[in-house]
This record gives structure tokens, sequence and C-alpha cells, in this order.
């Protein structure tokens, strides 16, 4: 008897296990959805995809690519990276894959395999991230994730030296879905976390200096004031002078006829 009940356990928790891998299956692209074929190299000049939106761009070895995406409260964002080696490399390499808030704060991923090692033969790695459930309000200091533009970048840490420069093709999704039931969050963000990106006026004529008032001669501005060190200076000076004369006269003797 206890050895079909050992099995039941063993298969419980088999789907318990298997349970998370389901859940966190591959984004799908949404229909009819334009392929973006661009990334940007900074958080600046990070190209703007959409949820379901596919990506895939040709760059090379080295090069850090950055995605920038909405995410809204309540939803649940997982991003999927795949990148292709059309060359054979001389070692074995290792990727990551980050995503930061509207704040520049890193992220942590619940799931998905973050920073994986692609060997020397394998043509191909697979890297993905789920975010947390993007909360409508929170502490400045828990670093929760909140509504607002996020950041994808991909980028590779370790790699032979060799490698470095050669030809590779990404393919980048994110998929958000809702994550149901009520947030339990006592509070709404005010305004999405975006970065501040609003430049300044350009002047396009040169300005006009404003004109200055002839100013008026006045000598007592050269004095100083009474109270200045020059002030007593000067006349400890003279006390000085008076006090070595009325010394030397005090002290000179007649002369003799």
């Amino acid at each position: 008897m206890r050895t079909p009940i050992r099995l039941a356990a063993a298969a419980a928790a088999a789907g318990l296990a298997l349970t998370p891998a389901a859940a966190l299956a591959a984004p799908s692209p949404s229909p009819g959805a334009t392929t973006v074929t661009k990334a940007g190299t900074s958080f600046l000049t990070a190209a703007t995809v959409t949820a379901g939106q596919p990506v895939r761009v040709g760059a090379s070895t080295g090069d850090h690519l950055y995605w920038s995406f909405r995410a809204d409260a309540g939803q649940v964002h997982e991003v999927g990276v795949t990148v292709t080696f059309p060359k054979r490399r001389s070692g074995a390499s290792a990727w990551t894959v980050d995503v930061f808030d509207g704040l520049r704060r890193r992220q942590a991923c619940t799931a998905g395999a973050q920073t994986p090692t692609a060997d020397t033969a394998a043509t191909s790695v697979t890297l993905g991230c789920t975010l947390r459930r993007v909360r409508p309000w929170a502490e400045p200091w828990s670093g929760d994730p909140l509504p607002g533009t996020y950041y994808v970048r991909l980028s590779v840490t370790d790699l032979p030296e060799p490698d470095l420069g050669l030809p590779i093709e990404v393919d980048m999704l994110v998929g958000a879905a809702d994550s149901g039931g009520a947030s339990g969050d006592d509070g709404e963000l005010a305004a999405p976390l975006v970065p501040n990106t609003r430049a300044g006026t350009l002047l396009t004529a040169e300005p006009t200096p404003e004109p200055v008032a002839e100013e008026e001669t006045d000598l007592t501005g050269w004095l100083p004031e009474a109270g200045s060190r020059w002030v007593w200076t000067g006349v400890g000076g003279v006390l000085a002078a008076v006090a070595g004369v009325a010394g030397f006269a005090l002290t000179r003797r007649p002369r003799r006829p």
C-alpha cells in the first residue's frame, strides 16, 4: 500500500515542479505585429517596442543592445531573448539580460535563464527574465516595480578575445500578462516613472546686452572704512613715529662747547 502512495506523492511533486515551467512558457508575438529591426546602444537611444512585438536585429559580439517598453500596473512581463551564432566560435561565452525601470534601477528576475553560458559548439543561446508584478504604488525605498518605462539590456559578460566582434543575430520578445485579482495596494502612483528627457530651449538669436549705467566719480569710494585694518595700521605707524622722535629727544645728550 505504501508504494502507490509514494508514487502518487512523487507524481504530485513532479507536477508542482513542472507547474512554474509551464507558467513560464516563452512569450508569443501578437498577430499582425510589426517586427522591430533595430536596437539602441544606451538608455537614451533604446529602441521602443510594445508587448508582443517581435524584435530581430543583427549585431556584433560585445555590443550592448537596449530596448524600452511601457509597463502598466497589475501586469507581469516576461522577456525572452535568443542569440544565434552564424559563425563558429573559439570558446564558450556567457550572456546576460538585465531589466531596468524608469529610474535606472535594476529589477530582479523571478524566473528565467538570465545569465546562461553558450558552449563552444552551441549555435544559439536562450535567455529569459520574468519580472515581478507591477505595483500601482510602493515606498520609495522598496525598489518594487512601478508603472512607467522599462529597459532591456543584452550584453556578453565573458568570452574569448578572438570572438569579440563576431556577427550575431538577436531575437527578442516582451510578453505581458495581467496577474488578475485585487492588488491589495492602498495607493496609486501619481505619474509613471519615465526618464527626464526634456531638452533645454535652443536660442536662435544672440542675446542683446543690457546697457550699463555710467558710474559717477566718487572719491569717497576709494577711502577705507573707519574700522578697516588699513586705518588702524596707518594710525599705528604715525604713533610709532611720534614715539620714536620723542624718545630720541629725551635720550639725546646736549653738545659740549
